[in-house]
């Protein structure tokens, strides 16, 4: 099986910066695109962003400006870099990851709690 392994997750203040990680166990040009979903418990996950394999990026209008997503070929790995973190940003992020052959499917990691506050 597929296996995503989210990190970076943890505690900063409003206005503070972390960067997640999240490590695939296989290579990921085998996905068509990668991406970040956030969900806080009473709401939908949504996504955040999302890189495709040929690093075309999207961000939802809540992170635009604020959020990077990027990708490591050589680690097998995607990031997200957030800066200027808002308290709404509290949420467990999750790492995707989609293929679309020999059939559409889609990856999750088991997720890595952001917290916003003082």
């Amino acid at each position: 099986q597929v296996q995503l392994v989210e990190s970076g997750g943890g505690l900063v203040q409003p206005g503070g910066s972390l960067r997640l990680s999240c490590a695939a166990s296989e290579s990921i040009f085998s996905f068509n695109a990668m991406g970040w979903y956030r969900q806080d418990p009473g709401k939908q996950r949504e996504l955040v962003a999302v890189i495709t394999n040929g690093d075309i990026t999207n961000y939802a209008d809540s992170v635009k400006g604020r959020f990077t997503i990027s990708r490591d070929n050589a680690e097998n790995t995607v990031y997200l870099q957030m800066n200027s973190l808002k308290p709404e940003d509290t949420a467990v992020y999750y790492c995707n990851a989609r293929k679309l052959a020999p059939y559409e499917h889609n990856y999750w990691g088991r997720g890595t709690q952001v917290t916003v506050s003082t």
